[in-house]
């Protein structure tokens, strides 16, 4: 069992049932969900201990966030509870040509407050900040986090600095975000310096271009990959950030809300690899996609021998998953994952 900390905001997501539209009946239901807490989920339920670094109000709401991480093994016990406001996303699901569409109310959440000095990262990534003494593996945070406020990005900052200062593995996966990008800094201001401590970057193309400024000469409109093309970028990035040693570019085909084609590419320290490809034609829900494929990667990268092949084919395979589950969480196992890397995408009713 490893030990993995990410540190971001976990969301209350209230979306309108089934495929209809927003307030087209009056229902939303009601779940929780968010970057760095997914993959926290994910990790936690693939056997690794999973820890949750934020700050959620201490009331009932709150209250109802950390439960929902609880209930599947992830470790809570080092976020802030304070005065002030959870995050809430609106999420309207798509259907065949009409996109899902997400709107945000997250302005002035708790998480957006954090400053730095606020979290003792030292402490929590060598253990002693839960009396255990158990060192931190690895560290996980997003675009998303640093995205939310000035604070929020010096935060990130600082955490992403004592993580290298204690030894922890770090990745980054960009998650450009447009909408949350509010507060006068743009992208590549923030995410550039952060990558400057990662060794692992997580992206798709327009992550990489929106995120670091380095130009995506990619076409996923054309339904080919073209292998020279991820080859050219991955290396770019490498090239400009010599700390990083694992780029993973996730390659969605939206062929419709409904019908995606899914696969990723790794360059890593022994090759560049291409996953699988999968065909997902009747989406359950997309939302935590992008997370599931990041916690199927690390734990790929944490415990397959540094066989980087097998480890961003388990990753993408984790990801097909998730697409067939609703809310953010990737609710696999390790043993379903592994069962469709070897092929075994039936369906079939286990008996």
């Amino acid at each position: 069992m490893k030990k993995v900390v990410t540190f971001g905001e976990i969301m209350l997501r209230l979306k309108s049932p089934g495929h209809e539209r927003f307030f087209q009946s009056p229902v939303l239901e009601a779940t929780f969900g968010g970057g760095e807490a997914n993959v926290a989920v994910s990790l936690s339920l693939f056997g690794d201990k999973g820890v949750f670094v934020s700050s959620l109000p201490d009331n009932p709401v709150g209250d109802g966030a950390v439960q929902s991480l609880r209930k599947y093994g992830v470790d809570t016990s080092l976020i802030i509870r304070r005065s002030g406001r959870l995050g809430i996303y609106f999420l309207e699901t798509g259907s065949m040509q009409r996109p899902s569409n997400v709107v945000y109310d997250r302005d002035a959440s708790c998480i957006s407050m954090v400053k730095p000095g606020d979290i003792e990262w030292g402490k929590i990534f060598s253990g002693k900040a839960d009396g255990t003494n158990e060192k931190a593996s690895w560290f996980h945070i997003t675009g998303i986090t640093p995205a939310l406020s000035q604070s929020a990005a010096d935060s990130a900052l600082e955490a992403v600095k004592e993580a290298k200062k204690e030894g922890v593995t770090v990745s980054v996966d960009l998650n450009y975000r447009k909408k949350l990008w509010q507060y006068g800094k743009k992208a590549p201001e923030v995410m550039r310096e952060l990558a400057k401590f990662a060794d692992v970057i997580i992206a798709n193309e327009e992550d990489i271009q929106k995120c670091l400024g380095i130009e995506a000469h990619v076409d996923v409109t054309s339904g080919k990959l073209d292998t020279d093309a991820y080859k050219n970028l991955t290396a770019q990035v490498k090239k400009e950030f010599p700390n990083i040693s694992v780029v993973a570019v996730t390659l969605r085909e939206s062929l419709s809300a409904d019908k995606n084609g899914w696969s990723a590419a790794l360059s890593g320290k022994s090759g560049f690899y291409l996953s699988k490809h999968y065909d997902l034609d009747d989406i359950e829900d997309r939302v935590g996609g992008g997370d599931s494929f990041s916690a199927g990667l690390i734990y790929g990268l944490l415990h397959y021998a540094g066989d980087e092949d097998y480890a961003v084919n388990f990753a993408a395979a984790a990801s097909a998953l998730k697409h067939s589950i609703s809310g953010d969480f990737n609710l696999t196992v390790k043993s379903e994952v592994e069962a469709l890397c070897k092929g075994d995408g039936s369906g079939r009713v286990q008996r």
